[in-house]
């Protein structure tokens, strides 16, 4: 394993963690050349995900220190290489989790690839050429076209940038389980944060009526009002949640700190699904019962594939949806992490690359 290969020659300027801390500084890499399955970005704003919080602190145990996140990436292409499909030089283009999966499984071949048991990832992932993977918190990317997406002209590019990796964690189980086709469902939304705010965008303009289930009951203002939620239950009421009880066909879970699933799952209807997206630290305990009694089911997904998220975009551009953002400089990095690990932030931090002077 290496961190760059011969063919890595193109000075970047970037930003990264270099250990625990998780302080992230300027950093000068290096990128491959552009080869030919390759485009390169010009990269204008990279969102900032939950995701990247852990790994900059290595929460998982799993970061290669220095680590450049960043895996909600827009820009324009500067570069297309010769088996390039699709793509041309000055596209909107973006880049979101994945990097590399292994092309011929059963799951790379019914458009699953981002279940594929090879997936590596944009950032901290190891790319086919043994090169450790450097994310969007920098001025370019090259990208294997075939995880590379078309951003439709009609968004703004600060607010479709989240929907690589936000937008899409939702958007997939809804898809998956016939929330998009079809409205008339009531759909619950557990936490109100990057994944949650969208989870109710898409979950509106699909249909459907939205409950969103939350700690703090001065999110109930900005549920209804802003983002056009039906109904809110403040998750610390019990004369609330016992009034929620069997009403929800489906939830989505986003929240990623620890939390009770036994409630959440009361709330569902004989047959709902609870669906996790967050990803807690600690493992979170499953009670037997609710589910036994209400012929319930617990899944999870991560992300989706390369296909869901184009069709994801190209609804967001027809109903013309973005992510509700917060945009920063990249000396401003280190702040926004901040508040995102210890505040309620109802939107996504994106980094507006393009302002920043090159790293030393």
């Amino acid at each position: 394993m290496a961190e760059t290969t011969p063919n890595h020659t193109q000075t970047v300027s970037g930003w990264a963690a270099h250990d625990s801390s998780g302080e992230i500084t300027p950093y000068t890499f290096k990128r491959r050349e552009n080869g030919p399955n390759d485009v390169t970005i010009q990269i204008l704003y990279c969102g900032i995900c939950h995701t990247d919080l852990h790994y900059v602190s290595n929460d998982w145990g799993i970061t290669m220190y220095p680590v450049v996140p960043g895996h909600e990436i827009v820009g324009l292409i500067t570069k297309v290489g010769s088996n390039v499909k699709g793509f041309k030089e000055g596209d909107r283009a973006g880049v979101g989790c994945l990097a590399a999966t292994c092309l011929d499984c059963e799951y790379c071949n019914s458009d699953q690839e981002n279940y594929c048991q090879q997936l590596q990832f944009t950032y901290n992932g190891i790319f086919w050429d043994g090169s450790i993977t450097y994310g969007g918190y920098s001025n370019m990317i090259v990208a294997d076209y075939r995880y590379v997406v078309r951003i439709p002209e009609n968004l703004r590019m600060e607010g479709a940038a989240p929907l690589l990796c936000a937008g899409i964690t939702v958007f997939s189980p809804m898809k998956d389980h016939g929330l998009v086709e079809c409205g008339g469902k009531r759909i619950g939304v557990v936490g109100l944060g990057g994944l949650g705010h969208m989870a109710v965008k898409f979950g509106k303009a699909f249909g459907h009526h939205v409950t969103v289930v939350s700690r703090t009951a001065g999110k109930e203002r900005e549920a209804k009002q802003r983002l056009g939620a039906d109904e809110f239950i403040v998750s610390s009421d019990q004369k609330q949640m016992e009034g929620g009880k069997r009403t929800l066909d489906f939830i989505l879970d986003t929240v990623s700190g620890q939390h009770s699933l036994l409630p959440l799952l009361e709330l569902l209807k004989v047959n709902g699904t609870l669906f996790i997206v967050g990803a807690p630290n600690e493992p979170l305990q499953l009670p037997a019962f609710p589910l036994i009694f209400g012929k319930r089911a617990v899944k999870g997904g991560i992300i989706g594939s390369m296909k869901e998220t184009q069709e994801m975009l190209e609804l967001c551009g027809k109903h013309n949806i973005t992510c509700d953002t917060e945009l920063i400089r990249p000396d401003q990095i280190n702040h926004a992490m901040h508040r995102l690990a210890h505040d309620h932030v109802p939107h996504r931090f994106v980094i507006d690359i393009a302002s920043a002077s090159p790293a030393p």
